[in-house]
């Protein structure tokens, strides 16, 4: 992907700027994701990570975030690879009617499950990224999200 050559380029280059600091290339982690509670296997789980706090939890650039769009099961894992270092939160849909997007009541209210990362609470709508984020750095990464539905 752009973004993570861009990433990269960037930690290099900060990395070669400092005393002492090898330009190396610097490794990805994996980011795993295991979502627990999905109240049916109907349709599909979307996933999104990203960096940009300004993203979450829409995730609308495709070139600031990492999807992931898998079959909806009681307990799905998710694999993102090759993750820089930095901070990240992770978005989850239950998309149990396959239409890509959330569904609402009343235009408001979700009818769809959602989770986040961290299970960050979610008060009056969605969490705040920093309340969802969590760190990668060189060693992989596993999280649990317990998915929510509000009808």
């Amino acid at each position: 992907m752009r973004h993570r050559s861009r990433l990269v380029a960037a930690l290099i280059l900060g990395a070669a700027a400092l005393p002492g600091a090898s330009a190396a290339p610097v490794a990805g982690a994996d980011v795993t994701i295991t979502a627990t509670g999905l109240r049916s296997a109907r349709g599909q789980l979307l996933a999104c990570l990203t960096a940009d706090p300004g993203q979450f939890p829409n995730c609308r650039d495709p070139a600031r975030t990492w999807h992931l769009v898998v079959p909806a099961a009681a307990t799905v894992e998710l694999h993102f690879t090759g993750i820089t270092p930095g901070r990240y939160a992770v978005a989850l849909l239950h998309d149990e009617n396959g239409n890509g997007k959330i569904d609402r009541a009343l235009m408001l209210v979700p009818t769809e499950g959602f989770g986040f990362s961290s299970d960050a609470p979610v008060v009056m709508g969605p969490p705040k990224f920093a309340a969802a984020a969590f760190t990668v750095a060189a060693e992989p990464v596993r999280q649990t999200i317990h998915m929510r539905y509000l009808l």
